[in-house]
């Protein structure tokens, strides 16, 4: 018995000696997001006693690839994503969301030379025009206003709009659209307000015509097997140091107010919704 509480004692001390990564859905330029996950990285370690490494990746696809193939066990995904990942990895949970992301939204944005003005409905005279989505994968920037461009107008995309393109993420469609590419595109409320009071955005150029209602949206998912690799009770351990995340500098970074609760069935909505426009089986 003494050998084999020794023996349990230092598979314990293995892993819980082991780093705990997590990366994060490439959603805006990759300087800001090692900047701000580098801060995050450095909080966790301090709240959960052990190595804690931010893992960027390059694509929303690539972020759910390294979360199934357990390179990492954290991840800040979007709503569609984390509902793809989840889906992959028996026992992942959704723990914990920003207060903002339970009524998340998107904005439509129009380049000055539509002659689109903001209104509450979004005009037939978009029609005909080019439009940017996000990434394919992205909730905000492509699956909730997809889904609403084809409520509104009972029509797909390509139907509607004489280009539809791809940015990659919420800071290329600003840009893209603010640059003329395209005269249309979706993108991340968060994403546009911080740009906006960062002075990024020229308002001459680009504005916001039209806002989603609200849906919700990101998510830090958890792999169930965390327990049994670093220790008992670890999952709640890292669900309380995001939840007890007080510091105004981490929350500013994503920007959140704070961190409540999650589950997964509070995304059900985002899984019926990516079913009904071919994105989910």
């Amino acid at each position: 018995m003494v050998v084999a509480f020794v023996a349990s004692s230092m598979m314990s001390a293995a892993a819980l000696a082991e780093s705990f990564t997590f990366t994060a859905i490439p959603d805006a330029d990759e300087s800001r997001l090692n900047a701000r996950f580098g801060k995050v990285a450095d909080y966790l370690s301090e709240q959960l006693g052990v190595d804690v490494k931010y893992i960027p990746v390059k694509s929303y696809p690539a972020a759910i690839t390294a979360f199934r193939n357990d390179q990492v066990q954290l991840a800040w995904f979007g709503g569609l994503s984390g509902v793809q990942a989840r889906e992959l990895v028996e026992g992942s949970e959704a723990i914990a969301q920003g207060y903002e992301d339970q009524f998340f939204k998107t904005y439509i944005i129009a380049h000055s030379s539509t002659g689109i003005e903001a209104a509450d409905v979004l005009h037939d005279s978009v029609k005909g025009k080019t439009f940017t989505f996000g990434s394919k994968g992205s909730t905000s920037g492509r699956l909730m206003p997809e889904f609403f461009i084809r409520e509104h107008f009972e029509a797909a995309p390509d139907e509607i709009f004489s280009r539809v393109g791809f940015s990659g993420d919420h800071s290329r469609t600003i840009a893209q659209v603010q640059s003329g590419v395209f005269d249309l595109g979706a993108v991340n409320y968060s994403v546009w307000d911080t740009e906006l009071k960062e002075g990024k955005i020229d308002t001459d150029k680009v504005k916001v015509i039209w806002t989603t209602p609200t849906y919700p949206d990101y998510q830090w998912t958890i792999r169930g097997d965390v327990d049994a690799r670093y220790g008992e009770g670890f999952k709640q351990k890292v669900t309380d140091a995001l939840l007890n995340m007080k510091d105004e500098d981490l929350l500013a970074s994503f920007p959140r107010a704070s961190f409540v609760p999650a589950s997964n069935d509070d995304y059900a909505p985002i899984e019926a919704t990516g079913k009904a426009i071919g994105l989910l089986d």
